[in-house]
């Protein structure tokens, strides 16, 4: 007999409680610190050993190059790729640290933790691996709630164990309270744009575009802040709109403040709350910003590989496009307060004469500003040379291949349209630099002398697509070893005067070394070279996707 009559009603659905909604969250846990294990030990000893050899490397420089170093921090240049600069008047080995490693420990753990709460939460959703966990008893918020605390027990790791490596390798100015403030500072900087991640992952459909947009924060974040210490003396109201200052502006080792890391904690406590609230209030699976849905039947100009790649990387382009010529459009307007700001240097200090040259001329600063530009296009560059791989995980690519189309031809549209995003987002903010340095009057070089800038920067661009589709197409499990190739151009390219003893042979492998200086004629044997070891890394890649099963196993 059916327990309840006909024509009663239905039956009374029971609704969960607001703890059943986290049911499984230790497990999950569990589960994600031994899914990333490899992962997570090597950003630990990557950001300790940086510290460790940061602090070694400047304590055996001396303090006569300490002041040269000094000197050069208190440029617009120094600014923008360090700090705000305190504690220049007495500069020490862990005030050279805190000075110029914050805003780049910030960096490289923002993009760790973007990284992380996508990868554990909006893209298992998208691959369906999420819904077979939450068939079994896991709540709606589990896999987020776990998401975070496996990212704050990263950052804390991290944090404790960098903050002890500083104390033990450290002199005796290097205190308990100090080495805690900056890996603290850093972490919860970098925990903030964790937390954006979050957010986007709400918002959208896909993991890559919740990647994306967080990126995008962060890269905004780097650039208000450098703005905001070189349009003032210790930093500008602008700079504290930024999580890197609020890390900076703790002042570690010079004059230690600790409330600054509440702004960093409110707005972990502030992203929390939004992206619990847009969490609950969205489809599982889906965005609270759906996917537009398109016609049913593709036009003539959607019918082949090529389109299919652009479609698919487009929106990436874009965005990366538009950011950077923002960006540099503004580092164009500055140009001529700039120059002014070396020439005062100049004239107060005549040892920057030796450095700065021409006090008018801001190349330098450019040098700088477009290294930093073309190693955020690399990182554009691994991130859609790996495009591929994301089409074969998720199946894509045996349908495609199962269609009249030949191997060459899909991963040779994908490697063609990665290549020339990577040519527009080099060319697009080099010619913004030009746009607005013309629009205030600051017109000393010519159209085609910032366009000859961009196609020497081209072909070692075009290395990081073509190393990351070599390891693709012949080791697919290895292709996150693209990064490696641009950790490495940073730290030799704005590092490397600390290295000891360093041969001239291990700048070889870096792609940025063979770039000439900014304005300056490049060497045609060095490009063409550079560029043959773009294309012949990209056929390599090609060859090896044709050997190979798919998918790989």
């Amino acid at each position: 007999m059916s327990a309840v009559a006909p024509g009663r009603g239905a039956p009374t659905v029971a609704v969960p409680s607001f703890g059943s909604t986290l049911e499984g969250t230790g497990r999950l846990i569990r589960f994600i610190l031994r899914r990333d294990r490899a992962r997570i030990f090597w950003w630990t000893f990557s950001i300790v050993f940086f510290y460790a050899y940061f602090m070694v490397a400047l304590d055996a420089l001396g303090a006569e190059a300490l002041v040269g170093r000094a000197l050069l921090m208190e440029s617009p240049s120094g600014i923008v790729m360090g700090g705000p600069g305190y504690g220049l008047d007495a500069y020490t080995p862990e005030r050279a640290v805190a000075n110029e490693g914050i805003t780049w420990f910030v960096l490289a753990l923002g993009v760790m933790s973007v990284l992380h709460m996508v990868r554990h939460t909006r893209s298992e959703e998208e691959s369906g691996r999420s819904e077979l966990v939450r068939a079994n008893p896991v709540g709606r918020h589990a896999p987020a709630v776990a998401s975070v605390v496996t990212l704050v027990l990263v950052n804390a790791v991290i944090a404790v164990l960098s903050a002890m490596t500083l104390i033990g390798i450290g002199g005796e100015y290097v205190t308990f309270a100090d080495s805690f403030a900056i890996t603290s500072g850093v972490a919860c900087a970098s925990m903030v744009f964790g937390l954006v991640g979050l957010v986007f992952a709400q918002l959208t459909v896909s993991g890559r575009g919740a990647v994306g947009l967080g990126m995008v924060v962060l890269g905004l974040g780097f650039v208000v802040r450098a703005v905001g210490d070189v349009a003032e003396t210790g930093g500008s109201t602008l700079s504290w709109f930024s999580p890197f200052a609020w890390a900076q502006q703790m002042r570690p080792f010079v004059d230690l403040i600790w409330w600054p890391i509440l702004l960093s904690a409110g707005s972990i406590a502030i992203l929390l709350l939004v992206a619990s609230v847009l969490g609950s209030r969205r489809d599982f699976g889906g965005g609270l910003l759906p996917d537009r849905i398109g016609p049913a039947t593709a036009t003539a100009s959607l019918r082949g590989p090529i389109a299919l790649a652009w479609r698919q990387q487009r929106f990436a382009l874009l965005v990366v496009t538009a950011f950077f010529a923002a960006m540099w459009l503004g580092v164009g307007t500055m140009l001529p307060t700039i120059g002014e700001m070396v020439g005062s240097l100049i004239e107060s200090n005549p040892q920057f004469g030796a450095v700065f040259g021409d006090p008018g001329d801001p190349s330098g600063f450019l040098g700088l500003v477009m290294l930093e530009g073309v190693l955020f296009v690399g990182a554009y560059a691994i991130v859609m040379g790996a495009r591929p791989k994301a089409e074969e995980n998720a199946g894509r690519a045996e349908i495609a291949l199962a269609r009249p189309v030949s191997r060459t031809r899909w991963f040779g549209a994908h490697i063609l349209v990665t290549g020339i995003g990577v040519v527009i987002a080099v060319a697009v903010p080099i010619l913004a630099v030009w746009v607005g340095a013309v629009a205030v009057g600051f017109d000393r070089q010519s159209f085609g002398d910032y366009a000859l800038v961009a196609a020497t920067y081209v072909p070692s661009a075009l290395c990081y697509l073509g190393f990351t589709v070599a390891l693709y197409g012949w080791f697919p499990r290895a292709t996150g070893l693209g990064w490696l190739l641009l950790v490495y151009g940073f730290v030799i390219g704005l590092f490397g005067s600390l290295i000891q003893d360093l041969p001239e042979a291990a700048n070889y492998i870096n792609p940025i070394y063979w770039v000439p200086g900014v304005f300056e004629t490049p060497d045609l044997g060095e490009w063409l070279g550079v560029a043959v070891v773009a294309l012949g890394l990209c056929v390599l890649g090609m060859i090896g996707f044709r050997r190979r099963d798919i998918p790989a196993v």
